[in-house]
């Protein structure tokens, strides 16, 4: 039986150490993590040198429809319970 990607849970932390947004998924009982680079982020947005935690948190907030799809995209490719969202997976 496969497994779908879901997103249960809303919650989105930024994470300074990686400067990225993190968030969960689940398959089925795993729970997958997720984290969006800054620079995913800041690309489709017109202040991008200068963005604050807030910022970032609401940019991923305004695109959270297509990074889910990015997410399962990437998620359904490498099957693994950690995954960083880049620039190139956007494109």
């Amino acid at each position: 039986m496969i497994m779908t990607l879901a997103f249960l849970n809303p919650s989105r932390a930024f994470d300074g150490a990686r400067n990225a947004v993190s968030f969960i998924g689940h398959d089925g009982m795993f729970e997958i993590r997720f984290f969006v680079e800054a620079a995913a982020l800041a690309s489709r947005q017109e202040r991008k040198a200068t963005m604050s935690e807030a910022e970032f948190l609401s940019a991923f907030d305004a695109m959270r429809p297509s990074i889910q799809d990015v997410a399962r995209d990437v998620y359904s490719r490498r099957r693994s319970n950690l995954n960083t969202l880049s620039v190139a997976d956007f494109r």
